[in-house]
């Protein structure tokens, strides 16, 4: 880019070739997905919020199908803070992903991250800033579940228990990174741009917050309190689909050690019993001989162990096989854990003396721990990681026109 995306940086230090960063600068990311009824609005109340002796900014990371990014430049002209908007031609990692989009391409000393719907108050921003600063921590969550806060926004009884059952979910298989953040599920929170380790970040829908504390481990967290408001303008964008996609990306964050991974997979493995004795029964049923229905049936569960296996422990190591290509080298290895378990339980009765209950256990034992580790390198490498800055933003998906004022930017 040959211009700063902010002009917040200060002057190059001839030293270390690298522009340092404003001491107290904010870059506000807010993710947006056709609110273009809440923009003028949004930009109004932020205009009213933001302090005249701090360097801010803002960026809409746009994953719009409505026009919400012609919303956004029109309403940026009159302001007097930088806005600019980076619209995304392919939502990855939905609303974490563009999170993620706009932190990498943020270079000021605190981010910001909140919605564009006005349910999180934009008047907290200079106070969640300065909390931060006045405690030093790396990270500060606008909670709802404090003294002072509250979730009345919430439209209707079965989203109040959602949230609530999520909040209780997420603390439950996380209590040591969540310690100290009392709504993990806000979706409003300051943290410094120092504490945030991109590369190590791999969002899944929109519970950005979550993602940050469990990977990046903050050092310190503050809270401040605050009441959720009610939408401005638009629908929720909450669906069956992204409550899915939650309990995926729960799934993924639990099983990101390898000892976890290993557990979830001989958990996912004992699950494949019911497919597999329900196809034995159906094929022996309709006639088929025992010995190759055992064979077909076992396919069944091969496959039901597979889809799990993809969503739950090795959704962020996809990409660099094709599926069939995975699904073949795992029902290889599956097949092949058969074939081995017989040989290993004649050796350990033949030459060790076991009986045939313990040799079969510890074959079983034996086959599980080398099919874990031939299933993670031989079907899921691990995924070369890179930076999260602006290379990995498609430079085909990105518009540059800057406005004549210098103050609006699409990036």
């Amino acid at each position: 880019m040959s211009e700063d995306l902010w002009s917040l940086r200060a002057p190059v230090d001839a030293e270390q070739h690298a522009p340092r960063v404003v001491a107290g600068s904010v870059t506000l990311i807010i993710p947006t997905f056709n609110e273009a009824g809440n923009i003028v609005e949004l930009l109004r109340r932020l205009g009213q919020a933001l302090p005249g002796d701090r360097p801010c900014a803002v960026l809409f990371v746009d994953d719009s199908t409505d026009d919400t990014p012609a919303v956004i430049e029109k309403a940026a002209a009159d302001h007097p803070f930088p806005v600019s908007v980076l619209h995304r031609e392919v939502a990855e990692g939905g609303l974490g992903g563009a999170v993620v989009e706009g932190i990498g391409r943020a270079d000021t000393d605190w981010i910001v991250v909140m919605d564009a719907d006005l349910q999180h108050p934009p008047h907290l921003v200079p106070e969640l800033v300065g909390e931060g600063e006045r405690t030093g921590a790396d990270l500060v969550v606008a909670s709802r579940y404090i003294s002072g806060g509250s979730r009345a926004g919430l439209a209707g009884s079965y989203r109040v228990a959602v949230s609530r059952g999520a909040t209780w979910l997420t603390k439950g298989l996380f209590p040591r990174a969540l310690r100290g953040i009392s709504d993990p599920m806000s979706g409003f929170f300051a943290m410094r741009r120092s504490a945030v380790t991109a590369g190590a970040l791999e969002p899944l829908g929109y519970k950005i917050l979550l993602e940050l504390a469990v990977r990046c481990r903050p050092a310190a967290v503050a809270e401040v309190p605050f009441v959720f408001q009610e939408r401005f303008a638009g629908e929720s964008k909450s669906t069956a689909r992204e409550g899915m996609r939650f309990l995926a990306h729960l799934a993924s964050l639990r099983s990101a050690a390898p000892l976890a991974r290993m557990i979830g997979f001989g958990l996912i493995g004992l699950t494949g019993f019911v497919p597999n004795l329900a196809a034995l029964w159906l094929l022996t049923g309709a006639g088929m001989h025992y010995l190759p229905a055992e064979i077909v049936a076992n396919q069944a569960g091969v496959l039901w162990n597979f889809v799990l296996i993809e969503v739950l422990l090795f959704r962020e190591r996809r990409r660099h096989r094709h599926w069939a290509d995975r699904v073949g080298r795992f029902a290889l290895l599956a097949n092949a854990d058969l074939l081995l378990r017989i040989p290993l339980i004649a050796v350990f009765v033949a030459q060790l003396g076991m009986g045939v209950l313990p040799a079969t256990a510890l074959a079983l034992v034996t086959t599980f721990v080398l099919r874990f580790a031939a299933t993670e390198a031989l079907v899921y490498l691990p995924r070369r990681t890179s930076p999260v800055d602006g290379s990995r933003v498609d430079a085909s998906r990105v518009d540059a026109s800057p406005s004549e004022s210098g103050r609006h930017t699409r990036s």
